[in-house]
């Protein structure tokens, strides 16, 4: 390029109406919070009981999220939820996943527990 032109857009690098310095060049960070909490922070809030359905081609479970218990307490309680409710279920990223919309009697048997839980969603 000749020195008397001056590059005003790249699709690179965006808009250049401003000198951009590379080493000052900041990138966008995007936080990903996972699916297993959308809530900040789960100690303060509680433990949640609510329903999912979306990609799981229409299938609906029960998500238990905010349990404050190791892997392996995790899976004993998971055990003990499936074998009440006579379901399936999956410990993914320290979240309990039951089959079936069963967040009612998820809630009495975690009170059994001696834990507190909540309805979260609709």
């Amino acid at each position: 390029m000749a020195d008397d032109r001056r590059l005003v857009y790249s699709t690179e690098q965006g808009s250049l109406g401003k000198a951009m310095d590379p080493g000052t060049k900041k990138k966008k960070s995007r936080k990903h919070t996972g699916t297993a909490s959308a809530i900040k922070n789960p100690h303060k809030q509680g433990v949640r009981i609510r329903r999912e359905s979306k990609g799981r081609g229409g299938k609906t479970v029960s998500v238990v999220d905010g349990l404050s218990l190791q892997e392996s307490e995790l899976k004993t309680m998971l055990k003990k939820l499936k074998g009440q409710l006579g379901t399936g279920g999956a410990v993914k990223d320290g979240v309990l996943e039951i089959q079936g919309d069963h967040r009612e009697k998820i809630a009495l048997l975690l009170e059994k527990e001696g834990i507190k839980a909540k309805l979260a969603g609709g």
